[in-house]
């Protein structure tokens, strides 16, 4: 393979990489919505301690309960 052959995959490799991150990101904003609307929680009331709290009770009521997987 020539360096230039190279560049080309390295450059289709960091084009895919940011597709996947974008579309984790949507992802985890999607998530987040959701959970914030099913919820009925106010956005208001929402600090980065009650996000981490809500998101470990979530955690663990997910890694407990056998009937979860998606």
């Amino acid at each position: 393979m020539t360096l230039s052959s190279l560049e080309k995959q390295e450059a289709k490799l960091k084009q895919l990489n940011q597709k996947i991150k974008a579309e984790k990101s949507k992802i985890e904003q999607n998530l987040g919505k959701q959970i914030i609307k099913t919820a009925n929680l106010d956005y208001a009331d929402l600090s980065n301690q009650k996000i981490k709290d809500l998101a470990r009770k979530i955690a663990t009521v997910l890694n407990h309960e056998p009937n979860t997987k998606l």
